[in-house]
């Protein structure tokens, strides 16, 4: 499958492709993002991409030991109990980064393709592709297998399960409000809520200390087109409400187009005409998607995109794949990347 599972969303995320439409998950291949500093909004300028960030996860201060057994309700509808949290395996990269910020991240032994960051990436990986290996998962023995809804293939997840190995399926994310609800999901199987309750107001204080930097509501508010970028798959795709970027955008005091003009769907493949109807004046893509159509020059270049205001004053925002629809402990990393690359360090 050329698209990533995503996660974040990161991010991650989950886009349906079928033809021409797109399943994408939200928790996204991690890339380093070179950073340059933002030009106030409304000014013509090349590329923003945002200082950049550590790709790494701050585990809290001082984590609780698990108190277990548990027993959790799962977002299939099932019940789970964990009796172990010794040999932890999350299939997506924004839950890793969950369990390694609640300071378990010694017990986690494996990680899915997404989850790059630093504490992870020498973990083995135990998806072909973007797809679980039930038998790469099996082989490790774990004692908790953490999933989302999205997490396939679904015969997979069954057979980990027909093994005897509890698995958490934990809703994805689309929205600001569903960080304390992953983070407390998370928290609770392991046996560890405290620290999860620690974590999600962490979390909190970070994201609200981020808002303050998004300009008074009298300000001219930017308008943001988030397009998904994968030109090695000939993949380009214009976000619509259900995108999972629309909170991010709104909660850094922009106007997500997408979601404005109508686009009722997660993703929708870019014409002319949608991008004339969004009317962006700042585009907003993942960095390794703006990597694959060959940085702003090529962004230009695809069909509708030279002709909206962002097109014309090359106006790109750009944010880690692996983060930016995560919607998990580092989501104030990410907003505040936003504010930044949006309105400048002065805003």
């Amino acid at each position: 499958m050329p698209t990533p599972a995503a996660s974040t969303r990161f991010p991650r995320l989950t886009v349906a492709l079928t033809a021409v439409t797109a399943t994408l998950t939200l928790a996204l291949a991690v890339t380093g993002c070179a950073g340059t500093d933002a030009a106030p909004a409304g000014s013509p300028s090349a590329a923003r991409s945002a200082p950049v960030l550590p790709d790494r996860v701050e585990p809290i201060a001082a984590p609780a030991q698990p108190v277990l057994p548990v027993t959790v309700p799962s977002a299939d509808g099932k019940q789970v109990t964990v009796t172990s949290a010794d040999r932890v395996i999350p299939l997506t990269g924004s839950l890793n980064e969950i369990v390694q910020t609640l300071g378990l991240g010694r017990q986690v032994v494996a990680r899915d393709i997404t989850a790059t960051f630093e504490q992870a990436s020498a973990l083995p990986v135990v998806t072909r592709g973007h797809e679980v290996s039930a038998e790469s998962v099996l082989s490790l023995r774990p004692t908790l297998v953490l999933a989302e809804t999205t997490t396939g293939p679904a015969e997979a997840v069954q057979q980990i399960r027909d093994a005897g190995v509890p698995v958490l399926v934990v809703a994805p994310a689309k929205a600001l409000e569903d960080v304390p609800k992953r983070i407390d999901a998370v928290a609770a199987a392991l046996g560890v809520k405290e620290a999860g309750a620690q974590l999600n107001q962490r979390t909190a204080e970070r994201i609200a200390a981020a808002r303050k930097g998004v300009p008074a509501a009298s300000a001219k508010k930017p308008r943001v087109a988030f397009l998904y970028l994968r030109g090695t798959a000939s993949v380009y795709l214009l976000g619509g409400s259900d995108s999972g970027a629309g909170s991010l955008l709104e909660a850094a005091g922009a106007v997500d187009t997408g979601k404005e003009s109508g686009l009722g769907k997660d993703f929708t493949p870019i014409t002319s005409e949608a991008l004339a109807a969004a009317a962006p004046d700042v585009i907003l893509v993942m960095t390794k998607g703006l990597d694959s159509v060959g940085g702003v020059d090529g962004l230009v270049r695809i069909p509708g995109v030279a002709q909206t205001p962002a097109g014309l004053d090359r106006r790109v925002v750009s944010v880690d794949d692996g983060v930016l629809l995560g919607y998990g402990p580092r989501t104030d990393q990410v907003l505040s990347s936003l504010v930044t690359q949006l309105y400048g360090k002065g805003a």
